[in-house]
């Protein structure tokens, strides 16, 4: 049963949140200055004198939101291909002529570990992210490349992100396929360092933007939509976070593609009025013959208001989920920057995920499951 009232509770937020997941989201701002200066100081700069063929991003799990935001940076500027890869072989055109970035926040995972390998083996310029010392690091080194350490303790690949995705930018930005510069990355810092002030514990539920956002996740069945050109990127991380850390199962699509998809639920079994559905003003339902009834919808409406091409359906989808009678929360980013709306909805959703979390009772980094889960695949 969630518990709204312990969201102001920061004791019993501090027991619950025993590998204290609050606390490293509050570093993100840091972990993106900490990992430019690491970034630097291992040689990144090297990729400057580098024309790739082509790039790949090797991550998976916790850490496949890095390569996510990396293609979707490089989307629009990049003049070679680009490309995801979590496991399996590396696409059969990678060679010596291209650059393989592979991360992994521990620097043992081991699908992240095989690309690496093979990309050194074809001959690849191999850029690493992950811990110092680790199996990755050693790769790396073997390989010649540039690997950039990011702290372990007291994070996991789901806290780390900014950790991880600063080098990827960086590299992006060397390689003359995005422009994510340093001063950019400093800004994005404090857009970091923003959203974590406003959405501390200590902020009372009333005004805290993420414990508000929590409390409306946990009453509902939730659909989260994205807008802009990294909507995609920020509703799938939002969607991830929503169940792997708020143990909320979150469908999730963007726009322009999703609309169809997101607003023909409206009028669905879920809807508000429909048999079953979370709005039914059935009085004389009986949970015992009838089923437990279901949470109403509502849509999580990852807002770009810069006043880009999409703005005028993302208002028209809204409104239609208003006339549906389906709740909606607004979450507006209007920075000037793409890539600052992404940190503030990435953030905030972050934010909410975890106090999603602990107003059910759950440590937010560790679910019983999810180790059976891997004691299975060590079998």
């Amino acid at each position: 049963m969630f518990d709204e009232a312990r969201l102001d509770d920061e004791g019993a937020l501090s027991v619950l949140d025993r590998s204290e997941t609050l606390r490293a989201l509050a570093g993100s701002g840091a972990q993106v200055r900490r990992t430019t200066a690491a970034a630097g100081e291992a040689g990144l700069d090297r990729l400057r004198d580098i024309e790739p063929r082509g790039v790949v991003v090797a991550a998976a799990g916790g850490s496949a939101a890095v390569a996510d935001l990396f293609e979707a940076v490089s989307h629009g500027a990049a003049a070679l291909p680009v490309q995801s890869c979590s496991s399996g072989s590396l696409p059969g055109w990678v060679g010596a002529l291209d650059v393989v970035i592979a991360v992994s926040q521990s620097g043992s995972a081991a699908g992240t570990l095989a690309l690496a390998a093979e990309a050194a083996r074809r001959g690849a310029f191999l850029v690493t992210v992950g811990a110092d010392g680790s199996p990755l690091a050693d790769v790396s080194a073997r390989a010649h490349g540039v690997h950039v350490p990011i702290p372990v303790t007291g994070s996991s690949s789901r806290t780390s992100m900014w950790a991880q995705a600063t080098p990827a930018l960086l590299a992006a930005d060397a390689m003359g396929i995005a422009s994510c510069s340093p001063e950019t990355l400093a800004e994005l810092a404090d857009v970091l360092d923003r959203v974590a002030t406003d959405a501390r514990p200590g902020s009372e539920s009333f005004v805290n933007p993420a414990k508000v956002l929590a409390t409306e996740l946990a009453e509902s069945t939730p659909i989260v939509l994205g807008e802009g050109p990294f909507g995609d990127v920020t509703a799938r991380r939002a969607a991830s976070m929503f169940g792997r850390t708020g143990r909320v199962p979150v469908a999730h699509g963007c726009l322009p593609d999703a609309a169809s998809q997101i607003v023909a639920c409206f009028d669905g079994p879920l809807a508000p009025g429909q048999s079953g559905g979370g709005g039914t003003d059935d009085i004389f339902a009986d949970p015992f013959l009838d089923g437990p009834t279901r949470p109403p919808l509502r849509l999580i409406m990852l807002r770009d208001t810069s006043g880009g091409d999409g703005a005028r359906l993302a208002d028209t989808v809204v409104s239609v989920a208003g006339d549906a009678g389906v709740r909606v929360s607004l979450l507006d980013a209007d920075a000037p920057d793409p890539l600052l709306r992404l940190a503030q909805h990435v953030a905030l959703t972050d934010f909410a995920a975890t106090y999603l979390a602990l107003g059910f009772g759950f440590d937010p980094a560790t679910s019983p499951h999810v180790r059976l889960l891997r004691g299975s695949r060590g079998a």
